[in-house]
């Protein structure tokens, strides 16, 4: 039998109050979901699960330590910078 095992990851406290700091500049609260690492048993299979990031109902995807955010998708990276002026386009 395959077993999962689940730990989930605490948002690095400073990426968790850019973005909030990001979203009260474009007036808007984020919903922040935790990640998570999966590993399955006598295995080295491992997966990172990004934090997400609810903003206006667009998901966003974040890695601790990471520079770059992902819209909707591994496939989009926008600096972190940038993401005040990217929520702002979309309104």
């Amino acid at each position: 039998m395959v077993n999962i095992i689940k730990q989930e990851i605490e948002m690095e406290t400073a990426l968790k109050n850019k973005i909030e700091f990001i979203c009260s500049f474009c007036g808007t609260t984020p919903t922040i979901y935790s990640g998570s690492i999966k590993m399955i048993e006598h295995t080295n299979l491992t997966y990172v699960e990004p934090h997400r990031i609810i903003i206006n109902g667009i998901t966003y995807l974040a890695f601790n330590y990471e520079p770059n955010i992902y819209v909707e998708n591994l496939s989009k990276p926008i600096p972190l910078s940038s993401l005040e002026e990217y929520i702002k386009s979309l309104n």
